[in-house]
C-alpha cells in the first residue's frame, strides 16, 4: 500500500503543522521584517556577482551571446519554477522544504549540506582571494602573513554582518545592491568618456558567433551569475507577504541582473584587448584602464599608472569591489544558513545546529560554523597552491558552482513533482501550461545545472566530439593547465567528502527525528540559541 505524502507546510498564519517538534518553538523567534523592496534589493545582490564579470569577460564577445541565450532557455524557466514555490509554500527553509516535500527528509538533508557548505567554500575561495587582488591592485601589497590576516578579516566581518537580526542585516544587501549599481554604472559612464578620448577596441562580428567549445567553457560562471533566486524562500517567515512579493521581486530583479551583468562585460570588451582579459582581473583590470580618463596613463607594455583624480576613483571603486564581494557571500550566507538550520531542527542534522537565537533570531550557531569552515578552507587553500591566486580562484569558484549545482539537480524537480502530490495547495503564481508547463520550466533548469557539473568535473566534455572544434585540454582553467588529474582531484575529492558530510549530520539527527514522531521537542530546543 502507497504510503501518502506528507502534509504540506504552509505559512504559520494558516495555523499549518511544524515541519516537526523540533522546529516549533525556534519558529516563533523569527521576526517578520522584510518588504518588498527589501526582497528585490536582496535578490539583486544575490544575482549579480562580481567574481564572475571577469570569467565571462576573458571568453571574448561569444559570452555575451551565450548570456542572452541563457536568459532565455535557463534564467526565466528557473525563474517561473522558483516564483511558484515559493510563492505555493512560503515557508521558512525554503528549498529545503520543498525538496523534503517531494524527496523525503534524508535526500532533502543531504542535499540542504551541499548547498549550504557551498557558501563557506565561496566566502573562503573565490570573493576573498578576488577581495584580497583588488586590495593589492589599488592599495597597498599583502606579504606573508598579512594576505592571511586580511582573508580572516574579511570573512569574519561577514560573519559579524550575517548573525544580526534581520532588521538589521537586511541592510547589507541593500548596501550591496546600491554599491553594485553605483560601481557598474559608474564604470559604463567611464567608458563612453574612455571610447571617446581614445576609442575602442572592434569587435568582429564573426567574434560573436555561439561555439560548443564556448558554451563548454562559458556555461558554468554563466548559469552561476543567473542563480540565487530561491534565497529569499529560506526567509519566507520573516517577509510580510512571501505569497506577493517573491514573485513580483524575481521578475524585476532578474530584468536588473541581465543590464547590470551584460553592460559591464561589453564594456570590457571595448576597453581591452581580448588577450589581456584574465578570469580573475578582467574587471579590475578594466576599471583601472578606463580611470586613467581622470588621471593616468598606459605605458607600451600595458601597465596602467592612475595619478590624480584618476587614483582617487580607482580607489572609490576598489573599495566598491570589495564591499560588492563580502555582501554577495553575506547575502547568500543569509538564505543558506536559514534553510541549513531548519533542516537541522527537522531532524537531518544536528539538533542544537537548528536554534535560533532569541536575541537575534539569526541561526548563529550555523552562522559561526561557516565562518570557522571558509577560514580553514582560506588558509588550507592558500597554502596548497603556494599563493598562487590564479589556481585558487579557479579551484574555489569550480567547487562552489559544482557543489550548488549538485544541490539544484535534486532541488528543481521538486517543482514537477509537487504539482503532482499537492494538486490543491493554493498557488497564488503557477508556472503557465499546467502540467506540461511544469515538467518543460522543470526539465530545461535541472539539465542545464546537471551538464554544468559535468564540464565543471571534467572541463571540455564534448569538445572534439562527432566534428566539433577545438581541444578538450584548451578547456582546462588557464592555472591549471596541462593538469587536468590535479583540477579533477580538486572538485571530486571536497564533493566525496561534503556528500559524506552530509550523511553524518542525518545520522545526528537521528534522535531529533525519534521524538518527533513521539511528538516530543528535542531536548535544549526551548533554551536560548
Amino acid at each position: 500500500m502507497t504510503q501518502a505524502p506528507p502534509v504540506p507546510p504552509t505559512p504559520p498564519a494558516a495555523g499549518a503543522p511544524d515541519l516537526s517538534a523540533g522546529w516549533g518553538e525556534q519558529r516563533s523567534r523569527l521576526r517578520k521584517d522584510l518588504r518588498r523592496l527589501d526582497v528585490l534589493f536582496f535578490l539583486i545582490c544575490t544575482l549579480v556577482g562580481l567574481d564572475t564579470i571577469g570569467s565571462v569577460a576573458a571568453q571574448g564577445p561569444e559570452g555575451l551571446t551565450w548570456m542572452a541565450i541563457l536568459a532565455l532557455v535557463f534564467f526565466l524557466p528557473y525563474g517561473l519554477l522558483v516564483a511558484e514555490l515559493g510563492s505555493a509554500f512560503p515557508v521558512q527553509g525554503g528549498p529545503y522544504v520543498w525538496t523534503r516535500l517531494a524527496f523525503g527528509r534524508l535526500v532533502a538533508g543531504v542535499n540542504q549540506l551541499l548547498y549550504w557548505i557551498s557558501n563557506p567554500v565561496w566566502v573562503g575561495g573565490s570573493l576573498c582571494i578576488i577581495a584580497l587582488t583588488t586590495w593589492e591592485e589599488f592599495f597597498t601589497p599583502l606579504p606573508g602573513a598579512w594576505k592571511y590576516l586580511a582573508g580572516l578579516v574579511f570573512i569574519w566581518g561577514g560573519a559579524l554582518a550575517v548573525v544580526q537580526s534581520v532588521r538589521i542585516g537586511k541592510w547589507v544587501p541593500i548596501a550591496g545592491a546600491v554599491a553594485r549599481i553605483v560601481l557598474l554604472g559608474f564604470f559604463l559612464v567611464s567608458v563612453v568618456v574612455f571610447a571617446a578620448e581614445h576609442g575602442v577596441h572592434t569587435l568582429p562580428a564573426g567574434e560573436f558567433a555561439p561555439t560548443y567549445a564556448g558554451f563548454v567553457a562559458l556555461v558554468p560562471v554563466l548559469i552561476f551569475n543567473y542563480v540565487g533566486f530561491e534565497l529569499p524562500s529560506s526567509a519566507a517567515e520573516e517577509m510580510k507577504n512571501p505569497r506577493r512579493d517573491i514573485p513580483l521581486s524575481i521578475l524585476r530583479s532578474g530584468v536588473a541582473a541581465v543590464l547590470l551583468y551584460g553592460g559591464p562585460i561589453l564594456g570590457i570588451l571595448f576597453v581591452l584587448p581580448g588577450r589581456e582579459i584574465g578570469s580573475l582581473g578582467g574587471f579590475i583590470d578594466a576599471c583601472k584602464a578606463v580611470f586613467t580618463v581622470y588621471g593616468g596613463s598606459v605605458a607600451a607594455d600595458g601597465t596602467v599608472t592612475l595619478t590624480g583624480l584618476g587614483s582617487v576613483f580607482g580607489g572609490v571603486a576598489a573599495a566598491g569591489l570589495i564591499i560588492g564581494l563580502l555582501t554577495s557571500g553575506v547575502t547568500w550566507a543569509m538564505g543558506a544558513h536559514r534553510a541549513q538550520a531548519v533542516a537541522c531542527a527537522d531532524g537531518a542534522g544536528p539538533a542544537w545546529l537548528g536554534r535560533i537565537s532569541e536575541k537575534h533570531g539569526t541561526p548563529v550557531r550555523v552562522n559561526l560554523l561557516s565562518a570557522v569552515l571558509a577560514s580553514v578552507l582560506f588558509v588550507v587553500a592558500l597554502n596548497l597552491t603556494g599563493g598562487n591566486g590564479e589556481k585558487y580562484f579557479a579551484a574555489g569558484l569550480g567547487l562552489t558552482i559544482c557543489t550548488t549545482f549538485i544541490s539544484y539537480v535534486i532541488t528543481f524537480p521538486s517543482l514537477a513533482v509537487l504539482r503532482r502530490t499537492y494538486p490543491d495547495q493554493p498557488r497564488p503564481y503557477a508556472v503557465p501550461g499546467g502540467r506540461t508547463g511544469a515538467w518543460i520550466v522543470s526539465l530545461l533548469a535541472t539539465g542545464f545545472v546537471a551538464f554544468t557539473v559535468i564540464v565543471l568535473i571534467w572541463p571540455g566534455f564534448g569538445v572534439g566530439w562527432f566534428g566539433t572544434a577545438g581541444s578538450a585540454a584548451d578547456s582546462l582553467p588557464a592555472s591549471f593547465a596541462g593538469e587536468r588529474l590535479q583540477y579533477t582531484l580538486s572538485q571530486v575529492l571536497p564533493l566525496a567528502l561534503f556528500i559524506g558530510v552530509g550523511l553524518v549530520f542525518y545520522a545526528c539527527g537521528a534522535g531529533a527525528r525519534r521524538r518527533s514522531r513521539a511528538g516530543v521537542t528535542a531536548p535544549g530546543t526551548g533554551s536560548r540559541g
